[in-house]
């Protein structure tokens, strides 16, 4: 059975922003998005207009992927390197603020749960939706690249 390990990531990521767009209503750019950067470390705000479904979807991802995690894991996998002009990168988190909030929508659309101490993991609903689009995006890359079959042998 294809999991959403086996499909491409961005791929992935694109259909379930698409989705939370249209189908969950729980989901919703707060209204600073507009203006908001996403950490220290980049320079301006996110040019795409639908920024805020990619990063939902991908943090959904990215919690079904790597078990249970907190925010501050997730600061540091979306952080980057501040530039200081002439002296070396530095390390620098994501903001925790835009992560919160979308961890707080996917929450109340039912498909992430806190788990304590270990941080917020998917629910049973959110496993099935991201499994969902997972299959059906693997169908249709099996149509364009036949050695994409082998993740099929197990159904």
């Amino acid at each position: 059975m294809i999991t959403p390990s086996d499909v491409p990531a961005s791929k992935l990521i694109e259909r379930l922003a698409r989705h939370l767009r249209e189908n969950v209503d729980a989901v919703t750019p707060p209204s600073w998005t507009i203006a908001a950067k996403t950490g220290s470390h980049v320079e301006k705000q996110p040019q795409e207009p639908d920024w805020w479904y990619t990063r939902c979807a991908a943090i959904l991802r990215k919690i079904y992927v790597h078990g249970p995690v907190g925010i501050e894991k997730l600061r540091a996998e979306y952080g980057g390197g501040k530039r200081h002009g002439g002296m070396p990168q530095h390390a620098s988190k994501a903001g925790g603020s835009v992560i919160r909030k979308a961890l707080q929508q996917l929450e109340t659309a039912g498909l992430v749960e806190t788990s304590k101490p270990d941080g917020r993991r998917v629910t049973k609903d959110g496993r099935k939706l991201l499994q969902e689009l997972a299959v059906e995006l693997g169908k249709e890359l099996m149509k364009q690249l036949p050695e994409m079959e082998k993740y099929q042998k197990g159904d």
